[in-house]
Parts: C-alpha cells; structure tokens; sequence
C-alpha cells in the first residue's frame, strides 16, 4: 500500500509487483503497476519517490499503460541470471553466490540443454509454495565462465518459487561430478523437490528482465561492476 499526494490529501494506493523473490535476491528489472491520477511531473515525482525509498530501491521511469494492464499477470516472459564467483572475495560476497569447486562447465551446458525438453520442474519447486501449477516454459538457458566467474541465464514464460536457485544449486552438482545428466533427468522426471539438489545462495541471483505485449523496455543492467 502505497501513498500518494493529490493536493493537500494522501490517498491510498495499492500497488502490484510482478512477482516475489526470497530474501537478499536481486532484481535490475522489475515493475509494479497501480491506478492513480495523471502524474503531471514524472521527473519530480520520481525524485520525490526515490527520496523516501529505501536506499537498495531505486525508481528509474513511470509508464502511462491501460487500466487493465497487470505487472504480474500479463508478464510473456522473465530472464534471471545467476553468478557464481569460485575463490574468495569480500566485495562480492552479497552479489554472487560462492562455491570453492572447480566446475565442468560442459557438463552443466548438457544439463541446461535438458531442461529445454521438459516443462513440469516440480522437483525444483519450493516444497509449501502455493503453485495451482508446476508447468513451465523454458526457452532459453546458457551457462558462461570467464576468469572464475560463472553466469548462467534462463528465460521461461513463468518460474516456480525457488526454482532457479534450486536448478543452480543441482547443476553444480553435475558440475563437480556428484550426479551425472541421466541422474539429473530422472530427478526432473521424479517431481519431488528431495531428490534435487540444494539451494544456491540468494545473492548470486537476478531478475534482469521482464517481457510485456504492451510495453518495450530494455534491461539496463545495473550489476555491481566486479561482476
């Protein structure tokens, strides 16, 4: 519930994010919608709301879209991006999960080609998460490395809460030998979040980008630099 100034009178208004994230995940992309009065002054009333916000929250830009517009529901797809840094490092230690392992990389591309075959990922779905569906569809999904960092991203039209971090978690260990790719098919195959792996740390994770019909906005991308 949010506050805005018309006039001399604040008014309440509810606001609706495009999703949720666990604690200490990160987002360079992420809407919200709400239903208010024109806003002449974007300018001013970003600077006015960006002053009150809490200092890890920004506010880049205001999007005039239809009344029955839905940050969340009317959402095509969303990209996440999850960094993995393998050797020790303070600076990064709230942006990038670390895992003291040398990892093939090969090996954890082969597993994210597998996921592009299948669509049910309840193995990967937190076990209270209130989902009326475990269906997803997964259209991309690369792993990268350079100088001991790894990167890996993946779009689909819709996530499972924890779902991204518990896929990272189950690739590393195919990455560092623990379960081959047949062991990781069965495990999405099983549909039972115990048989997949743990769950990587919150803070290598991102949302970077969110596709809607009604409206073209480019990710920009706001990493910490040493990422």
């Amino acid at each position: 519930m949010g506050l805005l100034i018309n006039g001399s009178a604040l008014k309440p208004i509810e606001t609706t994010g495009c999703g949720r994230t666990d604690t200490g995940v990160h987002a360079t992309q992420f809407f919200a919608h709400f239903d208010a009065p024109v806003i002449e002054d974007h300018r001013n009333f970003l600077y006015q709301l960006n002053g009150i916000l809490p200092g890890d929250i920004t506010i880049l830009n205001l999007h005039v879209v239809d009344s029955d517009c839905h940050a969340r529901y009317d959402a095509v797809s969303r990209t996440y991006q999850y960094y993995i840094h393998t050797y020790k490092n303070g600076f990064l230690e709230e942006f990038s999960g670390c895992y003291y392992r040398r990892f093939d990389i090969a090996l954890m591309q082969k597993a994210a080609d597998i996921l592009l075959k299948h669509e049910d990922f309840n193995s990967f779905c937190k076990s209270r998460a209130q989902s009326q569906t475990s269906l997803c569809k997964i259209t991309f999904a690369k792993w990268s490395e350079s100088k001991g960092k790894l990167m890996f991203e993946i779009t689909a039209d819709r996530f499972l809460r924890g779902m991204v971090r518990a896929l990272v978690g189950t690739m590393t260990d195919v990455g560092i030998g623990k379960i081959s790719l047949n062991d990781f098919e069965n495990i999405i195959a099983a549909r039972n979040r115990r048989k997949a792996g743990h769950a990587a740390p919150a803070c290598g994770l991102y949302l970077t980008k969110i596709v809607y019909p009604f409206l073209n906005v480019k990710s920009k991308n706001h990493l910490p630099h040493l990422l």
